[in-house]
């Protein structure tokens, strides 16, 4: 049973940080490229950053450069996206994306 589940989401304040993580099942999740997306309410999904399958190939929304690092761990089967700088306009719920399955998503909310 293909799975992704999301964790580390909540609440902090602006300037913060927050790590997310993305553990995969069920499949072979170094086959895949994966991205991190955010959704808020009203509003379609949005593409946050993307890592190629080996991790030498990056690229992240141009609202989160230099402040957003996607990485993995494809012996942990785990994607990681660490978020410095934290927004308000960073509110949102992030989901996972690998080899044409979501997760179910986790919420950052950021505010004072």
């Amino acid at each position: 049973q293909v799975r992704l589940e999301e964790s580390g989401g909540g609440l902090v304040q602006p300037g913060g940080s927050l790590t997310l993580s993305c553990e995969a099942s069920g499949f072979t999740f170094g086959n895949y490229g994966s991205s991190w997306r955010r959704q808020v309410p009203g509003k379609e999904r949005e593409f946050v950053a993307y890592i190629s399958r080996t991790g030498d190939s990056l690229s992240y929304a141009d609202s989160v450069k230099g402040r957003f690092t996607i990485s993995r761990d494809n012996a942990k089967n785990t994607m990681y996206l660490q978020m410095n700088s934290l927004k308000p306009e960073d509110s949102a719920v992030y989901y996972c994306y690998c080899g044409g399955w979501w997760g179910q998503g986790t919420q950052v909310n950021v505010s004072s």
